[in-house]
């Protein structure tokens, strides 16, 4: 855990996601990622020279094998107070709109959720649980199917809403996550989506998976490029050319 709260606060000082006074909701999905954050994050609470509150907020989509028993349980014995915001989301995407492709639509009445319960708490931060390589296959993801060099940033305000949504494990591996879960023995809950591990996120993770074996320096080099504002040779109209030009 020493190495996990290092990269956390690593990440939290260098793009300044924690100030004095804040009131932090984790997401909790019951997934390995966001229960180690959840229970580094309070660890990380005891020695931090930022001053913040913490809670944990849940979302249940309404599935009938979604059980939080083990989780309520761990968060009664670490005292981390936690919000369970029941909700039919399953029944609008699955039942009523019958969604050929859901995870577009759950995503985003699962956000709605999460920012409803988080005004209601009075929390101004929502700590998500994406790590380092979440942030290069969503990367991978917009280049190859929307054309776009984008991925989700460590720190982001949402002005309509007033929070900030902030990714602490940015900088650790999943494989770090996944070790940590399992050393602290931490509960879990496996998802209860019928589409889980079959979609273009799953087919991202395979299509890495194989690239960092056939060229091992790609894990980190694909992070680099996310991270350098640097050495970046693209085309933009106008300007690299006017240069150009004067270069000749």
């Amino acid at each position: 855990m020493k190495r996990i709260l290092g990269r956390i606060r690593k990440a939290c000082f260098d793009y300044s996601m924690i100030k004095d006074g804040d009131k932090i909701a984790v997401g909790v999905s019951g997934g390995k990622d966001s229960m180690v954050l959840l229970y580094a994050l309070k660890l990380y609470q005891q020695f931090s020279t930022e001053k913040f509150e913490m809670c944990g907020i849940a979302i249940d989509p309404g599935f009938d094998n979604f059980d939080l028993s083990e989780i309520t349980t761990f968060c009664k014995e670490k005292d981390i107070p936690l919000n369970i915001i029941k909700t039919d989301i399953y029944e609008i995407v699955f039942n009523i709109r019958k969604e050929k492709n859901p995870c577009a639509l759950c995503a985003n009445l699962r956000r709605g959720a999460l920012h409803n319960a988080m005004e209601k708490l009075g929390c101004n931060v929502l700590a998500l649980g994406h790590h380092r390589d979440d942030v290069v296959e969503t990367f991978m993801l917009s280049m190859l199917y929307e054309g776009r060099l984008k991925t989700f940033k460590p720190k982001t305000y949402l002005d309509r809403r007033k929070i900030h949504v902030i990714r602490p494990m940015i900088y650790l591996f999943e494989q770090e996550v996944k070790s940590a879960h399992k050393e602290y023995k931490l509960p879990l809950v496996e998802s209860p989506c019928p589409v889980d591990k079959t979609t273009k996120r799953q087919e991202m993770k395979d299509l890495l998976k194989t690239l960092y074996k056939d060229i091992p320096q790609s894990k980190n080099n694909l992070f680099q490029v996310i991270k350098s504002d640097k050495d970046m040779e693209l085309w933009f109209k106008n300007k690299n050319f006017e240069e150009a030009d004067n270069e000749a």
